[in-house]
């Protein structure tokens, strides 16, 4: 697929009314940490969740859909606010449907962030597919677009930041 220029990102951004994120190697850096009990702890980046609140807060609506259950992933969004936190199902296609027809939307309504080949699915559903840059080949071959940024380090708030150009807001306004 062709890639779209960043100047052509923000236009295509300006439809969206649902931003999908996938959590490992997406808001995570790929790792989980367990401990001896079997204690799961993962690394979030801050400022992926510190504008993921600010674009809730300006009307976006956000999604995590991973593939994964974590208790982990269900602690830090219940912390930023996330309503919809979809988990545990390999399908993320059929995994994310019901969330539609409750927001009365429909796939091409909805930009996805993804990083594996897991993601290529909904991916190739959704009407703008996004991969983060450490990404692997085969969803980068799927994506209209590619972050600068890699999963875990700044990508969401890279996308986020386009999605405040895009919609001419200023992430500043919605600082509390």
């Amino acid at each position: 697929m062709d890639k779209l220029t960043r100047g052509q990102f923000i236009e295509r951004l300006k439809t969206i009314r649902l931003l999908a994120i996938d959590v490992d190697g997406v808001l995570t850096d790929d790792s989980i940490y367990f401990g001896p009990d079997g204690l799961e702890l993962k690394k979030f980046n801050i400022s992926d969740g510190f504008f993921m609140v600010l674009a809730m807060r300006a009307g976006l609506e956000l999604a995590i859909v991973s593939g994964r259950y974590s208790p982990a992933t269900d602690t830090r969004m219940k912390d930023l606010g996330v309503k919809h936190v979809l988990q545990g199902k390999k399908d993320k296609v059929e995994m994310t449907r019901p969330l539609l027809e409750t927001l009365g939307i429909s796939f091409t309504d909805i930009a996805f962030i993804g990083n594996e080949i897991l993601d290529i699915k909904l991916a190739q559903h959704v009407g703008l597919p996004i991969a983060v840059a450490d990404a692997s080949k085969d969803l980068v071959d799927e994506v209209a677009y590619v972050t600068t940024k890699p999963g875990g380090d700044g990508a969401v708030r890279e996308v986020l930041e386009c999605y405040f150009e895009a919609v001419g807001k200023n992430p500043k306004e919605f600082v509390l």
